[in-house]
């Protein structure tokens, strides 16, 4: 036997060393759980912790798990609560493989997994939410009636868009989802699957319903604007009253203190007056006269005056003076 002969031996002996021992290792990544079978049988428990592990060569084989938050998205499902209103409803969850030994006996792969979730979970959110009335998948307190009522006591006038009865709830939105959790949950250790989560992305009418809500939505609206239009008017007519009774005072005070001035102005006249006479009677009746003259008489003024008219004795004078 030759030199290369021994070599070429020697390198396959080499090649099949290395071809087990890569075979006998695996590697378990941080964000996974694997399962090692023989023969398609689980052989201990799942590895968990990650690094390098060893197995049989070619005859065991590892089947790999992620170890994350998986997510899960239903489809919608058309629900009647306890009140008949038909709704959609629309949830999601997220959830892990606790045992991936349980997983991979009971379950098998993911996709599996996401059906059997479909089931457990649509049949739980049915369950709860259809033991309830909508109200309670709706709102999680009763804030917004703690408003309303603080609302009433402060402004009648905000009240309007609370025009329509607010009932309490009991339950709530968030104590519904703990509910359809713990419904779901319940099978779910056996298959090695802890659900962690279930939340409702979106609650909307059907169809039919839905058309008779904005109906009733637009009707309420519209009442509330009536009232608001009605309480406005009702406030302008106050404004109003109120407006005219200021301007009449006003008015009232203003005419009063004219009259008292002309009063004073009058009184004030008549005694210059009555001083002037004092002083020289006859003056003063030449100058009242005068000022009738001026008053009446122009070039379209005709009188017909008796001779012995004192209207007249001062024109007579003048003549006879001439």
């Amino acid at each position: 036997m030759n030199n290369l002969m021994v070599r070429n031996i020697l390198g396959v002996l080499l090649l099949l060393v290395v071809v087990v021992v890569a075979n006998g290792v695996y590697v378990v990544d941080e964000t996974q759980q694997a399962v090692v079978t023989q023969f398609g049988k689980p052989i201990g428990n799942s590895i968990t912790e990650p690094g390098l592990h060893f197995k049989t060569p070619f005859i065991q084989m590892v089947t790999r798990f992620d170890k994350r938050l998986l997510e899960w998205d239903g489809d919608p499902n058309q629900i009647p609560p306890v009140d008949k209103r038909y709704i959609w409803v629309d949830t999601t969850a997220r959830w892990h493989i606790v045992d991936a030994l349980k997983f991979m006996q009971s379950v098998g792969t993911e996709a599996v997994a996401q059906a059997r979730l479909d089931d457990l979970i649509d049949s739980a959110t049915r369950d709860v939410i259809s033991s309830l009335k909508l109200v309670e998948a709706v709102r999680d307190s009763n804030s917004i009636i703690d408003r309303k009522n603080k609302m009433e006591v402060e402004n009648d006038l905000e009240m309007v868009v609370y025009d329509t009865e607010l009932e309490p709830i009991k339950v709530g939105r968030e104590e519904l989802t703990r509910r359809i959790l713990a419904l779901a949950s319940e099978n779910m250790a056996d298959m090695g699957i802890e659900l962690i989560d279930v939340r409702i992305k979106r609650i909307t009418y059907v169809d039919e319903v839905l058309q008779k809500v904005y109906e009733r939505m637009i009707s309420e609206r519209k009442r509330a604007a009536e009232q608001y239009r009605s309480l406005g008017q009702g406030k302008r007519a106050e404004i109003e009253g109120k407006q005219a009774k200021e301007l009449e005072e006003i008015q009232s005070k203003a005419y009063k203190q004219a009259q008292e001035i002309k009063g004073k102005a009058d009184a004030e006249a008549i005694k210059i007056y009555a001083d002037a006479y004092n002083e020289d009677p006859e003056f003063y009746s030449f100058q009242r006269t005068l000022e009738a003259y001026r008053n009446v008489i122009n070039d379209k003024t005709t009188l017909i005056l008796s001779s012995d008219s004192d209207f007249y004795k001062y024109l007579k004078s003048i003549k006879q003076a001439q």
